[in-house]
């Protein structure tokens, strides 16, 4: 009796010890979980839950549905052009130029072709906007490469007076147009793709994400003439825009073009700024319906006087006159070089309310911008009619 007892036990222990391993083999191998209701699993500090596995899969998906549709959309412009160069061979003995800079004899003229910049297409027969810098030269031979390598001749450039746009036209069609959204509706934090040819370099370079500020205003310069202009209203960004992204397109997850690529901070990493896309809409329209953009033209490079910087110079608050274009509105009313703009049409000019930019902006073709200024300690009145540039 009790070694059939004990056969009873012992068969029991055994049932119970099959049935555990048979349980964590089908739980850990064959993904059962069978036990997890009496021995709770200690989940990894490395693993991952099943939606932050679902939401990166839709965030990489939605990044390659957007360069799919995209691509074939934006195209890299190319340049070329004569410059001088040192002839090594000229200066043997001084290759480095330690012992001076070369002289007009050691230099000789060499055709550069070279990508500097990004476009994107706007119409099947061959419309494409980029920034005005990429296109600045207007000496230089320019052709666009679409990303199958089609490479065609540039045969017009029309540069917008006011804004850094510009409007490219080459004899193509079924070309690829981008669809344009709407940059009233971005919301700081929203996710964005930019493509572009990066560091005039590497074609279609793709790079993400977001809106990191809007409404900001910045002085872009151009790193080759050392030029600069005041743009008012843009998108930040901290997706990745380098020199040769000038131009390029700043997408929302829907593909839709949401900005220009047109400016990256040189004093910090992931500062890009982009043009708001309605602003470039307005352009575009206008040039569909004339031919050009008829845009206010005031004439005049200036940088703002901050409050802080007026009284620590004691001078007043506005903008100061750092270039008059010759025969320009601003010159035929009489605008000098050091004049400071203090108010435009009675109101007060100061930087959070956009600057002069911003006020000609809000101006059309023929309109009239009474200008007080202050020059060499007087104030006075100036009355200039705004005109389409030539």
């Amino acid at each position: 009796m009790k070694i059939k007892t004990l056969l009873i036990s012992l068969s029991a222990i055994f049932i119970i010890f099959a049935s555990v391993v048979g349980g964590a083999l089908s739980d850990r191998i064959f993904g059962y979980r069978l036990l997890d209701k009496w021995f709770p699993r200690k989940e990894s500090s490395l693993s991952f839950s099943q939606d932050e596995k679902l939401k990166v899969v839709k965030e990489e998906s939605i990044v390659i549905d957007v360069v799919d549709k995209v691509s074939p959309s934006v195209v890299t412009v190319g340049v070329k052009q004569t410059r001088k160069v040192v002839s090594p061979f000229d200066n043997f003995f001084d290759p480095f130029g330690f012992f001076g800079l070369p002289n007009d004899t050691q230099l000789k003229e060499k055709e550069i072709e070279q990508d500097i910049g990004s476009g994107f297409i706007i119409s099947a027969d061959g419309l494409i906007v980029t920034n005005k810098h990429v296109v600045a030269e207007t000496e230089a031979g320019y052709k666009i490469i679409t990303k199958d390598n089609q490479a065609y001749k540039l045969e017009k450039i029309y540069r917008d007076p006011t804004l850094d746009l510009a409007i490219l036209k080459i004899n193509a069609t079924d070309l690829k147009p981008i669809e344009l959204g709407d940059s009233s509706k971005l919301k700081v934090g929203q996710f964005v793709v930019a493509i572009g040819t990066a560091l005039g370099e590497f074609r279609n370079t793709v790079t993400t994400g977001v809106i990191s500020g809007l409404g900001r205003g910045i002085t872009a310069g151009d790193p080759w003439d050392g030029s600069s202009e005041r743009l008012e209203n843009m998108i930040q960004t901290d997706a990745a825009i380098n020199l040769g992204n000038s131009g390029g397109p700043l997408l929302n997850s829907s593909g839709q073009v949401i900005g220009v690529n047109v400016a990256v901070s040189q004093g910090a990493q992931n500062v890009g700024f982009a043009i708001p896309i309605n602003i470039v809409r307005e352009a575009i329209d206008t040039f569909n319906k004339t031919g050009q953009f008829e845009r206010p033209y005031l004439g005049v490079r200036y940088k703002m006087i901050s409050k802080d910087l007026a009284l620590l110079n004691e001078v007043p608050e506005g903008a100061y006159i750092v270039e008059v274009i010759s025969g320009s509105p601003a010159e035929t009313a009489g605008l000098k070089v050091g004049d400071i703009v203090i108010k435009t049409d009675g109101t007060k000019l100061t930087e959070d309310n956009g600057g002069l930019a911003k006020i000609v902006q809000n101006k059309k073709v023929g309109d009239s911008l009474e200008l007080e200024i202050w020059r060499g300690g007087k104030t006075s009145k100036l009355k200039a009619v705004l005109k389409i540039a030539e």
